[in-house]
């Protein structure tokens, strides 16, 4: 497994941990990361989980504008949480590709999630790759 590959699982944790318990971010932190882990596993994860929690009303509109005739509170926890990391991703982190983003994001929700979880995370992030790129300013197009 590759070191951004775990770094996003542990965001996952971190993120899921924050949804469903009354701990802080920090706390959390620290707890996943005292279990041990590479310095750059835990650099990318730590970025990530506290960029997307400081973008989360962001994301979250941006998860809303998406998907259709689907109630955002309907969302399970864990492809919400996998949305939100590979969103943040997608809109904050211009070192990332848009199809790495979208592919982790994928096997990740196959992993933990539902057997039809990678098919809709595929089909939130690929409408949200689409107006990200459709703007002006934002994250240049991967070329091929």
């Amino acid at each position: 497994m590759g070191k951004r590959r775990k770094a996003r699982e542990l965001a996952l944790e971190a993120l899921y941990r924050l949804e469903i318990a009354s701990e802080g971010l920090d706390s959390v932190l620290e707890d996943i990361f005292s279990r041990g882990c590479e310095e750059e596993v835990r650099s990318y994860a730590e970025r990530l989980t506290r960029e997307t929690v400081l973008h989360l009303g962001e994301i979250d509109r941006t998860i809303e504008g998406v998907v259709e005739h689907w109630a955002f509170s309907r969302i399970a926890i864990l492809d919400k949480n996998i949305l939100r990391f590979a969103i943040c991703e997608l809109l904050h982190f211009k070192d990332v590709p848009t199809k790495v983003s979208i592919d982790e994001a994928i096997e990740i929700a196959k992993r933990y999630s539902t057997p039809d979880s990678g098919r809709f995370v595929n089909g939130v992030l690929d409408r949200v790759a689409k107006d990200v790129e459709a703007r002006p300013s934002t994250k240049p197009v991967e070329s091929a």
